[in-house]
């Protein structure tokens, strides 16, 4: 588990213990502390820890002080008292005062790891809550899953923090959005950044499995199970024991088989064909789909209690139309084997600007077929507007037009209609210079000298 811990206790012994429990329930960032004032002061001055085991009985500073302190100074640090007094008087003023449990020694590691799992999950849909009501860009704790997820929109940086808390915990995940937005790209990160990474991650569409297919697949099947099958088959569900399944296009999955998938997500245990022995399984179930499943549910072509199970996190990825700041970056990550994409001059200005305009129904899938055509035809040199689909020069040219049109009455002066887009791309980058000067395709010191005008240093 990515999650920190600290432990704070004076008996070093029992200290020791509490760190071998935690990292038997599977957690590597432990602090064991033995001075509940050196860690009081630590919390003062902007150490945040995910979660605090704290001795109620401490010499120097009780349990309770330290208690107030982290809540008073880190208070999305979810707090469990240990004590050795077993008082319902004492419980509640810890749980009164912010502590979400209350353990007596000696604590078991089954009712740590079920308090401990409790409160961390607490403290993902508080996390979750507080995402909604920031006005600043999270940070992702855990980058590396995420990095092959190229964007600077915020809109999207939000749903990557939500999928980052949402990987730590097992509840299932739901990615919905338009074909080509990036729904696997976003389920292979959920894997990468949870405690299951190290274990498979497997895909499937769900579109192509029908009747006996299905349980063949998704079960196995035993020697004999079929005319002409000498050996059993491993399914998907064994196969993927202990890591994360993932059922693209579920809403394409044929409603007389969504019943046999429940069963798996409600019991964890399947039969292979040709077997009467139950099996359990051990999997993080991450689903997918462009389908409106609440359409479905209401034509019956859904079930509502599959939705429901499903639906324990839900991730909505915005079309690419929505978050046109990431086209360029987009661009250059695609073309990156062709050009030096350090120099601005692999795409002239007038091919960016088309590319900007167009609505992209395809989404990023469609963006990069673009641009594979256009460097087809480039053989090397810039990439220019006649190297581009016709269709996307025409879209261009009705979108340019339409503007033109509805500006008839309010025309600006040129100038200004710069500086306002100049501005707009360089808040979108976080007013990063060197990103702006790529997203408008401009070169970097023309970017500071505009900037400097508007007297922005």
């Amino acid at each position: 588990m990515n999650s920190s811990v600290v432990v704070v206790d004076d008996d070093r012994d029992y200290l020791e213990i509490l760190g071998r429990k935690l990292a038997d329930i599977g957690f590597k960032r432990i602090r064991l502390e033995e001075s509940a004032v050196k860690l009081a002061g630590e919390i003062e001055t902007g150490l945040v820890v995910d979660l605090a085991l704290i001795d109620m009985t401490m010499p120097e500073m009780d349990g309770i002080t330290l208690l107030e302190t982290i809540k008073a100074n880190s208070p999305s640090t979810e707090c469990i008292m240990v004590t050795a007094i077993n008082e319902a008087r004492i419980a509640v003023d810890c749980l009164n005062k912010g502590a979400y449990d209350y353990l007596v020694k000696p604590v078991t590691t089954e009712d740590l790891s079920l308090s401990i799992k409790r409160t961390l999950e607490r403290k993902r849909l508080l996390d979750l809550i507080d995402i909604e009501k920031r006005g600043d860009l999270p940070t992702l704790e855990n980058e590396a899953p995420f990095k092959p997820i190229i964007t600077q929109s915020k809109k999207v940086m939000r749903i990557l923090k939500e999928a980052e808390l949402h990987a730590s915990s097992q509840v299932p995940v739901l990615i919905t959005g338009e074909s080509g937005t990036g729904k696997e790209l976003l389920a292979r990160a959920i894997h990468g950044a949870s405690p299951r990474a190290q274990q498979p991650f497997t895909p499937i569409n769900m579109s192509s499995l029908t009747g006996s297919l299905f349980e063949a697949e998704f079960f196995g099947h035993t020697k004999g199970a079929f005319t002409g099958a000498e050996n059993g088959r491993v399914g998907y569900l064994e196969y993927t024991n202990r890591g994360t399944l993932f059922l693209d296009e579920i809403g394409d999955l044929p409603l007389s088989l969504q019943g046999k998938l429940l069963r798996v997500l409600q019991d964890g245990e399947f039969t292979k064909l040709g077997s009467s022995t139950h099996q359990q399984v051990d999997l993080r179930f991450i689903a997918a789909t462009n389908e409106n499943l609440e359409r479905m549910i209401t034509q019956k072509r859904f079930r509502k209690d599959l939705y429901y199970r499903i639906r324990g996190g839900w991730l909505h990825l915005p079309p690419l139309r929505e978050r046109r700041e990431d086209i360029f970056l987009l661009a250059q990550k695609f073309l990156e084997k062709y050009y030096d994409v350090s120099h601005p001059g692999f795409i002239e200005k007038p091919a960016l600007e088309v590319l900007m305009q167009y609505a992209y129904p395809g989404n990023i899938r469609e963006l990069k077929s673009i641009l594979q055509s256009a460097v087809n035809l480039a053989h090397g040199a810039p990439i220019q507007v006649t190297h581009l689909p016709a269709h996307i020069k025409t879209a261009s040219k009705n979108c340019t037009d339409e503007e033109m049109d509805a500006g008839d009455q309010t025309i600006k002066p040129l100038a200004e209609i710069e500086k306002a887009h100049i501005l707009k791309a360089y808040a979108q980058t976080g007013e990063n210079k060197s990103k702006t000067a790529r997203l408008l395709g401009i070169g970097l010191n023309t970017l500071r000298r505009k900037l400097a005008g508007y007297g922005i240093h």
